[in-house]
């Protein structure tokens, strides 16, 4: 791996990075809208024909709890331990986020605001060729504490085969509405509806491209958490970083797969050369080093700065998905950070601690989204509704501020309903 070093090198790596999950090809986009139109049209037969299709099964889509505990049963007990241990931590963490609904009164006007759980989601778990129990914990627990009344979840299950560990984390937390679909029919079955599987309100969770693409199309008749794109990681680090534990880290996020970004800024020379020999090492010994050795090729990096000043102006720019600092200060370079999905700080804080068991949500935004958006949290499961009610002394208090509005914008009717209140309360004075 080269060192850049030139604001041109700097500049094309950025570029490179930003453009990564880009150019989807209209041939996906059309297999990916014919398929919700289908669900859309025929309802459980389509879902049936394209889990045939591309699962190659025929089994009823929904799992039923006795079926969902048999394969429980298979998890090894360790994981099912880890499983549980992980699960409480989310949970602590995730209670912090409750909101409350709230009001106050004053001169003859009451407004608040109403908290209320979203009714009904849909959560999806890939299970292609990995599955993730991780991300059944990390999208059903915080909408469980946000305290949503109904939780539906799709796992496609290639050849019928079910996974485990998967079914050991839905039983450990109680779903009871568990269907057997994935890819883009998952998420039109729970957009539309069918005769077996009810609309839901949201879709969450993680997906391969068809996924992603079916929950941006049907985005408006329900609501998503994200677009989420290919891994990312970013570190920052000093002279003080141990380039054993920054390749490592580095190396968690290359294996996920081609697409993935992994990338150090440092302002130590010695450092940089040292992490490229630690890559060369630790690669040689991963299962999954031809994914890793892609991904570093096309889009890791070694960015050497004059200082830890402008590598925190590159981090700001890029709005990483997961951010490392690993300097001598860390929680004070920490408050120079304005866009980033997580912040992992000093060399005993690796990523995958957030992945699993730490307690913040898993779900970040990628590909520079940070900039404007959040890490899955309860507040993503729930409405806010407005409140206001006023008296007569409070309707008199904004009556002419709001007649005079209304009428430079044109809406007589809208200043009407002030008009008429007011002619009203003359009346009965008189």
């Amino acid at each position: 791996m080269k060192i850049l070093r030139t604001q041109k090198e700097i500049s094309a790596f950025l570029n490179r990075l930003r453009k990564r999950a880009s150019g989807v090809s209209h041939e996906i986009e059309r297999t990916v809208q014919n398929i919700l139109s289908d669900v859309r049209k025929r309802g459980d037969s389509a879902v049936e024909r394209y889990t045939h299709k591309f699962d190659r099964h025929n089994l009823p889509f929904r799992l039923e709890a006795s079926e969902v505990s048999k394969y429980a049963k298979k998890a090894d007990k360790n994981i099912v331990k880890a499983l549980e241990l992980s699960a409480k931590r989310i949970r602590d963490f995730h209670d912090k986020q409750k909101e409350k609904s709230w009001s106050f009164k004053k001169d003859g006007i009451l407004l608040g605001q109403i908290i209320r759980p979203i009714e009904r989601i849909g959560v999806y778990v890939p299970g292609g060729k990995a599955s993730y129990p991780s991300t059944v914990l990390m999208n059903v627990i915080p909408a469980q504490v946000a305290g949503v009344y109904e939780i539906a979840l799709c796992v496609p299950t290639p050849y019928g085969e079910t996974n485990p560990y998967v079914m050991a984390a839905i039983e450990l937390l109680g779903i009871k509405e568990v269907y057997r679909i994935g890819g883009a029919q998952a998420v039109g079955a729970m957009a539309y509806g069918t005769e077996s599987i009810r609309k839901v309100d949201k879709i969450v969770g993680p997906g391969n491209i068809f996924v992603a693409l079916a929950k941006k199309m049907v985005f408006g008749g329900v609501d998503i958490d994200m677009i989420a794109g290919p891994s990312e990681i970013l570190i920052i680090a000093d002279e003080t970083a141990n380039p054993e534990f920054v390749a490592a880290d580095m190396l968690s996020q290359a294996e996920h797969d081609e697409m993935a970004s992994s990338a150090l800024i440092t302002d130590s020379e010695v450092l940089a050369e040292s992490v490229i020999q630690e890559l060369n090492i630790q690669l040689n010994e991963l299962k999954r080093k031809d994914i890793a050795k892609k991904s570093l090729k096309r889009f890791g990096a070694i960015i050497k700065t004059e200082g830890i000043k402008e590598a925190i102006d590159i981090a700001n720019d890029i709005a990483p998905e997961h951010l490392e600092i690993m300097t001598k200060k860390p929680e004070k370079d920490a408050k120079m950070i304005k866009n980033a999905g997580a912040i992992f700080l000093g060399q005993w804080t690796p990523e995958p601690l957030g992945d699993y068991s730490a307690g913040p949500n898993h779900t970040l935004p990628t590909g520079g989204t940070a900039r404007f958006s959040s890490p899955l949290g309860v507040y993503d499961f729930i409405k806010r509704t407005s409140l206001l009610q006023f008296d007569k002394k409070g309707f008199m208090l904004l009556s002419d501020t709001v007649e005079a509005i209304a009428d430079i914008e044109g809406f007589p009717a809208h200043a009407n309903t002030i008009r008429v209140r007011k002619i009203g309360l003359r009346r009965k004075s008189q």
